[in-house]
């Protein structure tokens, strides 16, 4: 279960909550102006904090996840004040500068401890043990209580409907995620009744009985345009085969235009454009999508398949239909059988030490291929000293791969 199994003293071993970790100071508000005021949570004096459960987020402008989680934190934030949740937000900066903090600030709706008022943020860090960024620390009313060591997952998972992230809270939100993972279907997934094909709208109920990729991908990115068009070309692979199956783009572009633009590159249906991407964010949230392009595969029962479309195509590609654990197991198998026709080891042009064979039981496991970039799983000729890794192919195909005496 995501989340603490149980709510602990805020500063462990002190007795005072985090008033002890919290010197007198300032806030900064989130228009950008310094609040001056004595504030700890004995005396709360700004009416952000009072009375209020507090998140503390640590994070920094320069982090990639911290820039993706800020948005996801605000949405959340934005939802709760709306129905008038007891919830603020504190911004604890990690950023190495004051105007990386500034313009990382500019973008939230919370206050923030001052960039200059070190001994503050530093015993926060100390105090909640912050060893890695993005971390949301969550306390009771008063800062007695830590209720949640860190709801990041919690709020990638479920957004608002998390709060007041108790154990109890994560336990519903987990049985009732559960329970419509058992009832799903594929009519139920979406909040539109029908997708848009090249000339005309298709209804989803012409999709049931089909194997189903849910795309989700968005016109300006760069992983994106290069996998769909390897996706396209499976695609009509599969479709030349006459296989049951059918790919529905779930949009993640903010503008009209990136949107129409990704459909031009496309030969499947998607999603009508939503203005405010409600129906994208509800399936993003739905699959737990946290990058694209990911490829989310349903079955002829409407059940998940896999949200591991994007890999089994990258490894496979259009053998990996209809993408289900027994099909991959038989891929792997095939893998096993082929590897024996490779040499124990070999001397590869791209790399000055000699290779050695590994499998999936033996050292290998994902990694990216030096020789053509594409991925790999499991076999594999590998550097065990540099991490130097190529596929087994590779080092049969590329001139200057020779077998070793091994």
């Amino acid at each position: 279960m995501v989340g603490d199994p149980e709510m602990e003293e805020a500063v462990p071993g002190s007795g005072g909550g985090i008033r002890s970790v919290l010197p007198l100071g300032s806030l900064i508000s989130p228009s950008g102006t310094e609040q001056r005021s004595l504030w700890f949570f004995s005396q709360v004096q700004l009416p952000e904090l009072e009375g209020k459960i507090i998140g503390l987020y640590f994070a920094a402008n320069w982090h990639p996840k911290c820039e993706a989680f800020t948005p996801a934190l605000a949405a959340a934030y934005h939802q709760l004040k709306a129905r008038g949740a007891g919830f603020e937000v504190l911004f604890v900066s990690c950023d190495e500068d004051r105007p990386s903090f500034e313009r990382f600030h500019r973008g939230m709706p919370w206050p923030a401890v001052p960039f200059g008022d070190l001994r503050c943020k530093k015993s926060l860090s100390e105090a909640f043990q912050v060893e890695g960024i993005p971390r949301l620390v969550v306390l009771a009313p008063g800062g007695s209580e830590v209720i949640c060591s860190d709801a990041v997952e919690l709020v990638h998972r479920y957004g608002d409907p998390a709060f007041p992230f108790t154990p109890a809270r994560v336990a519903e939100l987990e049985a009732d995620e559960q329970s419509k993972f058992a009832s799903q279907t594929l009519e139920k997934l979406f909040s539109v009744s029908y997708v848009n094909g090249s000339n005309q709208q298709v209804p989803i109920s012409s999709l049931v009985g089909k194997t189903v990729g849910l795309y989700f991908s968005a016109h300006r990115c760069a992983p994106c345009v290069k996998f769909t068009a390897r996706l396209a070309a499976i695609y009509g692979t599969l479709k030349g085969k006459a296989e049951e199956f059918e790919i529905v783009y779930v949009p993640m572009d903010k503008e009209e235009e990136g949107y129409l633009r990704s459909c031009g590159d496309m030969p499947w249906l998607a999603l009508p454009y939503d203005a405010d991407g409600a129906s994208s964010r509800a399936l993003a949230r739905y699959f737990d999508v946290r990058e694209i392009p990911t490829l989310v595969v349903i079955g002829p029962d409407g059940k998940t398949v896999t949200r591991e479309g994007r890999n089994l195509v990258n490894l496979y590609f259009d053998m990996a239909f209809p993408f289900t654990d027994e099909q991959i197991r038989l891929l792997q198998e095939l893998e096993d059988e082929d590897a024996k026709g490779y040499a124990p080891s070999l001397r590869h042009t791209g790399h000055r030490h000699e290779l050695s064979i590994v499998s999936g039981k033996s050292g290998g496991g994902p990694y990216i291929c030096c020789e053509c970039d594409e991925q790999g799983s499991g076999w594999a000729y590998q550097c065990i000293a540099c991490g130097y890794e190529i596929h087994l192919r590779c080092g049969r195909d590329v001139e200057g791969g020779s077998a070793g005496a091994g």
